[in-house]
């Protein structure tokens, strides 16, 4: 017997959970796309998306996902043959580096493996070592969704300072944003880039990016860009349309209109990053707790690097991708699969799961995870430490 029937829970780094709100808005007609409400409405997403990224720059709106963000920035920071940092510390790190190598530029990496964040050190050792300043950008990941590191920003635009180096840092936010703590200005970030589908609670389709006044002014020599990516009419548009380079994605700013009515306006910001960072304790500490009598971990050791936004564990023996499995079909929660944590096919390849909180979601929907992995597990006889539910509890029970 499955017991999946009914509402099914999709807790996946992305898409996340929408709100009804967020569907409702985008359930209606298709408006004017030349005048009138769109373009009011459009600018205000604008300018709230500047408070939601805690940013006086620019931004960019492009019809796209994360993976097209990354080809944009490529597309407008640099030209072929220009050499960019990649601090990599896992997959969507790695992914970032590809497109640009692809795109002609020259890659510099520093990798720091799948369990810790990177280290401001070695970043500022290598600024230094770069006399000719030939990097031109540094590539950085707020948080590596596959991993579930979070990177200090702050401290890496420290180690550029400290070097003296004139590099433009960019940042990946695409699985942090309105989930963990971010501030454009205050962190002194030039690029940032984000997408729609994970905490701005909107369906796939949006990608965004902000762009200081300095990177403005240092990229507009570069030669990557063509007419779909170039940044500089989406960014100060003549007309309308430049901002989507073409028929505007309608529904989608309905949508988003809502979703960061929700963030800005009714939860507020610095409360949304502390729900999340709740939610993550209750995660953290039911695999904990778990792991006391069992294979199981937590992928990253120190609570200060953990995401808040999605977490990734390790149940070994092949018991995560049979607890995922468990799960989805007897009880209808979807877990993320383990990305680029072990090669396609090896022995522990089954061993590794993704857990987010991330958006929409409160303490009974995570608690609610949390339960089902515990009953697979009893199902499964995966060994486990007891009481992960009443300790992830307490977690929640201490926050509200």
């Amino acid at each position: 017997m499955s017991l999946a029937h009914g509402r099914s829970y999709l807790a996946i780094p992305g898409p996340s959970v929408m709100p009804e709100r967020v569907l409702a808005a985008m359930h209606r007609s298709a408006p004017n796309i030349y005048e009138g409400d769109l373009v009011d409405l459009t600018a205000q997403v604008v300018a709230d998306l500047r408070r939601v990224a805690m940013s006086t720059g620019h931004v960019a709106i492009y019809i796209t996902n994360g993976h097209g963000t990354w080809e944009a920035s490529v597309a407008n920071l640099v030209s072929r043959g220009d050499k960019v940092l990649s601090l990599q510390t896992g997959r969507f790190g790695h992914g970032w580096a590809a497109h640009a190598a692809a795109m002609g530029v020259t890659v510099e990496a520093l990798d720091f493996g799948l369990k810790t964040p990177v280290d401001p050190g070695r970043v500022e050792a290598a600024l230094r070592a770069d006399k000719g300043h030939e990097i031109k950008c540094v590539f950085l990941t707020h948080v590596d969704t596959a991993t579930s590191i979070r990177n200090d920003v702050a401290a890496v635009r420290a180690a550029l300072d400290a070097a003296g180096h004139p590099a433009l840092l960019a940042v990946d936010c695409i699985a942090s944003l309105a989930c963990d703590e971010f501030r454009f200005d205050d962190w002194g970030v030039d690029v940032m880039l984000a997408a729609s589908q994970k905490g701005l609670m909107v369906p796939p389709g949006l990608g965004f990016l902000w762009v200081s006044e300095k990177a403005l002014a240092q990229t507009r020599a570069a030669d990557l860009r063509t007419p779909y990516w170039d940044w500089g009419p989406r960014l100060a548009p003549e007309f309308y349309y430049q901002h989507f380079c073409g028929t505007a994605p309608t529904h989608h700013l309905f949508g988003m209109a809502e979703s960061l009515k929700m963030i800005l306006d009714e939860e507020g910001l610095p409360q949304v990053w502390a729900r999340h960072r709740a939610l993550a304790r209750a995660v953290a500490t039911a695999f904990e707790t778990w792991g006391q009598d069992g294979d199981i971990g937590l992928n990253v050791a120190d609570p200060s690097c953990r995401a808040a936004s999605v977490t990734a564990a390790r149940i070994g023996a092949g018991g995560a991708e049979r607890l995922r499995a468990w799960c989805e079909n007897r009880a209808g929660v979807t877990l993320g699969i383990g990305l680029g944590m072990a090669a396609p096919g090896s022995a522990e390849a089954g061993d590794f799961l993704r857990v987010a909180h991330m958006g929409h979601v409160n303490a009974h929907m995570t608690l609610g995870v949390l339960a089902v992995m515990e009953a697979g597990m009893q199902a499964l006889a995966i060994p486990h430490g007891a009481g992960g539910i009443q300790a992830a509890a307490a977690v929640i029970a201490a926050e509200a």
